[in-house]
């Protein structure tokens, strides 16, 4: 089976997840931190920028790692490195989403996530309780 290295942006702006919902695609209207593929030699935080400039238009900072998911699709695997990150700029842009909505802890599970990214909501609901205490 094939395997897919990416990465996903878990962009927080105070109590609130940004989560974007696909435009294309086998997965197509299902949701998803944003992030891609990482290319021949990129580190992850790297792709990271560069796919949230392509996606989004817009410039985040890298602040920590959160965890790597391993999740097994019909047609590949997939090894998705997750980074908490913050805007460095207020404007975004979709230019591969077809919507997007911040989320807070209580509304994580309202969403139609991809499989591998529903996996991140516990991780991510304590991430932004921790911040909160």
């Amino acid at each position: 089976m094939k395997t897919i290295e990416v990465v996903a942006a878990i962009i927080r702006k105070g109590n609130k997840i940004f989560a974007t919902q696909r435009g294309y695609g086998d997965w197509k209207d299902y949701w998803e931190y944003p992030g891609g593929k990482v290319e021949p030699g990129e580190t992850p935080p790297q792709a990271l920028v560069r796919e949230i400039r392509e996606e989004l238009d817009t410039e985040i900072s890298v602040q920590k790692f959160l965890c790597t998911i391993e999740w097994d699709y019909p047609a590949f695997h997939l090894t998705m490195h997750c980074y908490i990150c913050s805007l460095l700029t207020e404007l975004l842009h979709l230019n591969e989403h077809e919507a997007a909505r911040w989320l807070s802890a209580d509304n994580l599970g309202s969403v139609n996530w991809l499989p591998a990214d529903y996996q991140l909501i516990p991780l991510i609901q304590k991430e932004l309780q921790v911040q909160q205490d």
